[in-house]
Protein backbone atom coordinates (compact mmCIF):
# COMPACT_ATOMS: atom_id res chain seq x y z
CA UNK A 1 0.00 0.00 0.00
CA UNK A 2 1.10 3.43 -0.95
CA UNK A 3 2.45 5.60 1.80
CA UNK A 4 -0.07 8.87 1.08
CA UNK A 5 1.07 12.24 2.56
CA UNK A 6 -2.40 13.76 4.51
CA UNK A 7 -3.37 17.17 3.21
CA UNK A 8 -3.06 18.50 6.61
CA UNK A 9 -0.28 16.60 8.49
CA UNK A 10 0.87 17.04 11.93
CA UNK A 11 -2.36 19.97 11.62
CA UNK A 12 -4.64 17.06 11.44
CA UNK A 13 -3.77 15.09 14.49
CA UNK A 14 -4.34 18.02 16.74
CA UNK A 15 -7.19 19.25 15.25
CA UNK A 16 -8.39 15.31 15.90
CA UNK A 17 -7.28 16.01 18.89
CA UNK A 18 -8.97 19.07 19.63
CA UNK A 19 -12.48 17.54 17.97
CA UNK A 20 -12.40 15.09 20.52
CA UNK A 21 -12.13 17.49 23.55
CA UNK A 22 -15.58 18.99 22.20
CA UNK A 23 -17.17 15.48 21.72
CA UNK A 24 -16.98 16.04 18.40
CA UNK A 25 -15.54 12.34 16.17
CA UNK A 26 -12.84 13.15 14.37
CA UNK A 27 -13.87 12.10 10.77
CA UNK A 28 -11.02 12.92 8.08
CA UNK A 29 -12.90 15.85 6.60
CA UNK A 30 -13.85 17.13 9.92
CA UNK A 31 -9.93 17.06 11.22
CA UNK A 32 -8.69 18.42 7.58
CA UNK A 33 -10.94 21.21 7.66
CA UNK A 34 -10.09 22.14 11.25
CA UNK A 35 -6.38 21.97 10.32
CA UNK A 36 -6.65 24.44 8.12
CA UNK A 37 -9.55 26.66 10.03
CA UNK A 38 -6.78 26.35 13.04
CA UNK A 39 -3.74 26.84 11.79
CA UNK A 40 -2.06 29.84 13.33
CA UNK A 41 -3.65 33.35 14.01
CA UNK A 42 -7.60 33.55 14.57
CA UNK A 43 -9.39 34.15 11.15
CA UNK A 44 -12.89 34.48 9.67
CA UNK A 45 -14.19 32.49 6.71
CA UNK A 46 -16.63 31.77 4.76
CA UNK A 47 -17.60 28.62 4.18
CA UNK A 48 -17.09 29.25 0.43
CA UNK A 49 -13.53 30.26 0.96
CA UNK A 50 -12.85 27.39 3.38
CA UNK A 51 -14.23 24.83 0.08
CA UNK A 52 -11.83 26.80 -2.09
CA UNK A 53 -9.16 26.31 0.57
CA UNK A 54 -10.03 22.45 1.26
CA UNK A 55 -9.80 21.96 -2.65
CA UNK A 56 -6.15 23.20 -2.95
CA UNK A 57 -4.96 21.92 -0.14
CA UNK A 58 -6.21 18.21 -1.69
CA UNK A 59 -8.97 17.89 0.96
CA UNK A 60 -12.00 16.16 -1.12
CA UNK A 61 -14.84 17.94 0.21
CA UNK A 62 -18.20 19.18 -1.34
CA UNK A 63 -19.71 22.55 0.04
CA UNK A 64 -22.85 20.90 1.77
CA UNK A 65 -19.89 19.16 4.28
CA UNK A 66 -18.26 22.31 4.80
CA UNK A 67 -21.30 24.38 5.51
CA UNK A 68 -22.48 21.50 7.85
CA UNK A 69 -19.17 21.41 9.38
CA UNK A 70 -19.02 24.91 10.25
CA UNK A 71 -22.05 24.54 11.74
CA UNK A 72 -21.14 21.41 14.04
CA UNK A 73 -18.05 23.32 14.82
CA UNK A 74 -19.74 26.69 16.29
CA UNK A 75 -22.36 24.40 18.37
CA UNK A 76 -19.65 22.70 19.55
CA UNK A 77 -18.36 26.33 21.09
CA UNK A 78 -15.07 26.18 18.02
CA UNK A 79 -16.28 28.69 16.43
CA UNK A 80 -18.23 31.73 16.18
CA UNK A 81 -21.09 32.51 13.74
CA UNK A 82 -20.97 36.23 12.58
CA UNK A 83 -24.08 36.94 10.11
CA UNK A 84 -23.44 40.12 8.61
CA UNK A 85 -26.52 40.12 5.99
CA UNK A 86 -29.27 37.96 4.98
CA UNK A 87 -26.51 36.99 2.21
CA UNK A 88 -23.27 36.53 4.12
CA UNK A 89 -21.72 34.73 7.25
CA UNK A 90 -18.73 34.38 8.30
CA UNK A 91 -17.04 31.95 10.88
CA UNK A 92 -14.55 33.11 13.36
CA UNK A 93 -12.29 31.41 15.16
CA UNK A 94 -11.74 33.58 18.22
CA UNK A 95 -14.68 32.94 19.81
CA UNK A 96 -13.97 35.36 22.78
CA UNK A 97 -16.47 38.56 23.65
CA UNK A 98 -15.21 41.07 20.50
CA UNK A 99 -17.16 43.26 17.81
CA UNK A 100 -16.07 44.06 14.48
CA UNK A 101 -15.72 45.94 11.52
CA UNK A 102 -17.28 44.57 8.46
CA UNK A 103 -16.11 46.33 4.37
CA UNK A 104 -19.02 45.41 2.69
CA UNK A 105 -16.45 46.65 -0.60
CA UNK A 106 -14.50 44.01 -0.03
CA UNK A 107 -16.68 41.61 2.08
CA UNK A 108 -13.79 41.64 4.82
CA UNK A 109 -14.39 41.09 8.41
CA UNK A 110 -12.21 42.69 10.99
CA UNK A 111 -11.64 42.26 14.89
CA UNK A 112 -12.36 45.48 16.83
CA UNK A 113 -9.00 45.51 19.46
CA UNK A 114 -9.82 45.53 23.05
CA UNK A 115 -13.11 46.45 24.21
CA UNK A 116 -13.96 49.59 22.85
CA UNK A 117 -17.34 49.13 22.42
CA UNK A 118 -19.77 49.47 25.42
CA UNK A 119 -23.11 48.58 24.99
CA UNK A 120 -26.45 49.05 27.94
CA UNK A 121 -29.41 49.93 28.21
CA UNK A 122 -30.53 46.49 26.65
CA UNK A 123 -33.83 45.06 27.61
CA UNK A 124 -34.48 42.12 30.50
CA UNK A 125 -34.92 38.65 28.26
CA UNK A 126 -38.35 37.07 28.18
CA UNK A 127 -38.81 34.92 30.92
CA UNK A 128 -36.92 31.44 30.74
CA UNK A 129 -34.37 33.06 28.40
CA UNK A 130 -30.86 34.89 28.96
CA UNK A 131 -28.75 36.86 26.47
CA UNK A 132 -26.29 34.73 25.43
CA UNK A 133 -24.26 37.06 23.45
CA UNK A 134 -24.54 40.49 21.58
CA UNK A 135 -22.88 41.15 18.18
CA UNK A 136 -22.19 44.75 16.77
CA UNK A 137 -20.77 45.05 13.52
CA UNK A 138 -19.57 48.54 12.48
CA UNK A 139 -20.07 48.39 8.94
CA UNK A 140 -17.24 51.04 6.80
CA UNK A 141 -17.40 52.63 3.41
CA UNK A 142 -14.35 54.41 1.77
CA UNK A 143 -14.81 58.09 1.86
Amino acid sequence: MANRKRAGGDGDARAALRLRAVGLRPTRQRSALAGLLFKGHDRHVSAETLHEEAIKAGVKVSLATVYNTLHQFTQAGLLQQVVVDASRCYFDTNVGDHQHFYSPEDESLIDIPGHDIKVSGWPQAPKGTAVERVDVIVRLKRI
